[in-house]
């Protein structure tokens, strides 16, 4: 009987295959080879049939020049962290086209001399918090902490209350962040309570700053209390050093659906002398950190040399800067469309997919900010309920759809979907009810 690994297609003949020769145009030869053995090492591993190598291998060339995959986001997460956390919006992708050629980012077209680098995104940025003195961007908000701890602090302390010692996501914990830098940490209070005096006590010739941390991913409930910023600038202002404030989720002004949020408008104002954010949570642009407050602190840190290191490229400063002149983001959007729309929404998709033989339902369910935005905080939302089954279909199609299973159905949650993708998705839930 003849081996059937000998019925595996040859691996010229399979790349002369016009299919395959459209994809080594777009993807280079040698990416679509090692797709190509790929598949031939399953078939001879017997995982498919000889037959099945050209399409298996097809189906697993990227759709694009990148490998990433663009998603429906039906999770009830707006800042979905493994999916890229703050969705672009319209002006931010087509800035970041524009930005993709020869741009001026770094050179004054009047005078033809060098001008600061991502000065249109910094003035979009000063515009947005009148407040602060100056600004600064960096890579990410971890990185805008690393850079006040080495430039204010090594070799010195950072008084910090220890119930804002926190993890900030993927095991990374800040007390070794801010360490990693040369400071010393000098922890004052208790993790459920801290007081204005707990900071008297220690601030001394050895201090760097008073950092204060909004534990933004979690919340300590009963007997506890926390120094305000208010009150802790009056103290650094008396002692004469700088209060560094870390917002964490990105607000720049007060937000109406989050009023506990803290921003950086609020805080520089009660006398945060720098405030640092994340600006692909709630400002809804793309991954950066930003650094606003006084004009010497923020040049201090400007001219640091590890500024260079942490600095971002003209694509981040074209996309902050119009998502900073855009006040309709999907972010925003999201937070702020109403539960009545939501509704009528999922009424006609769930009809849609009636009408198409899928069994589909209405229910009321809750969303929330995430990113480590807001975790007391949930947003009324409206789902459209499946069986639980065609979650893995779902996550499998084209495009894959995310959605939630919670009490034996897929939740299919509205509120973080664009009203322009409901089409995508009714199409996406029939072919995976087709392939269920």
């Amino acid at each position: 009987m003849e081996d059937p690994r000998r019925l595996i297609p040859r691996t010229d003949a399979l790349l002369a295959d016009p299919r395959f020769a459209v994809a080594r145009e777009r993807l280079g030869h040698d990416r679509v080879k090692a797709v190509v053995t790929a598949a031939q090492r399953r078939a001879r591993a017997g995982e498919i049939a000889p037959q099945e190598v050209a399409q298996t291998a097809l189906a697993a060339l990227p759709r694009g020049t990148t490998g990433l995959r663009p998603v429906l986001n039906a999770t009830g997460v707006i800042l979905h962290t493994n999916l890229g956390r703050a969705p672009l919006s319209a002006a931010a992708r087509e800035a970041l086209q524009l930005a993709a050629g020869a741009t001026d980012v770094e050179l004054d077209l009047a005078t033809g001399a060098r001008g600061r680098r991502g000065r249109l995104a910094l003035a979009a940025l000063a515009g947005a918090v009148p407040v602060a003195e100056s600004v600064h961007v960096v890579n990410n908000n971890a990185a805008a902490l690393v850079l006040a701890a080495t430039a204010l602090a090594a070799g010195r302390e950072i008084v910090i209350s220890r119930g804002e010692l926190i993890e900030i996501g993927d095991g990374f914990r800040l007390p070794e962040l801010l360490v990693s830098t040369g400071a010393r940490l000098r922890e004052v209070g208790t993790t459920n309570r801290t007081t204005p005096d707990d900071y008297r006590r220690v601030i001394g010739p050895e201090t760097g700053f008073v950092l204060k941390v909004h534990p933004s991913n979690y919340r300590i409930e009963g007997f506890t209390s926390g120094a305000s910023v208010a009150a802790l600038a009056a103290l650094c202002m008396e002692r004469k050093v700088p209060l560094v404030g870390d917002i964490g989720s990105g607000l720049l002004r007060p937000e109406p659906m989050l009023p506990d949020e803290p921003d950086a408008a609020s805080w520089l104002g009660l006398g945060a002398d720098l405030v640092t954010a994340s600006g692909d949570k709630l400002l809804g642009g793309p991954q950066c950190g930003l650094l606003l407050g006084r004009a010497d602190l923020v040049e201090r840190l400007r001219r640091h040399p590890l500024a260079r290191a942490l600095r971002v490229d003209k694509l981040t400063m074209a996309a902050l800067e119009a998502t900073l002149n855009d006040t309709d983001t999907p972010v925003s959007r999201a937070l702020g469309v109403g539960a009545a729309q939501l509704r009528q929404r999922a009424e006609h998709i769930a009809g849609r997919l009636r009408e198409a033989g899928v069994g589909a339902g209405v229910v009321t369910s809750e969303a929330v900010v995430g990113g480590g935005g807001a975790p007391e905080v949930t947003l009324p939302s409206v789902a459209v309920a499946l069986e639980a089954g065609l979650s893995v279909a779902l996550r499998h199609g084209t495009p894959p759809v995310l959605g939630r299973v919670t009490d034996g159905r897929c939740l299919l949650d509205l509120r973080t979907l664009p009203a322009e993708d409901d089409e995508t998705l009714i199409d996406a839930v029939r072919g995976a009810a087709a392939c269920g």
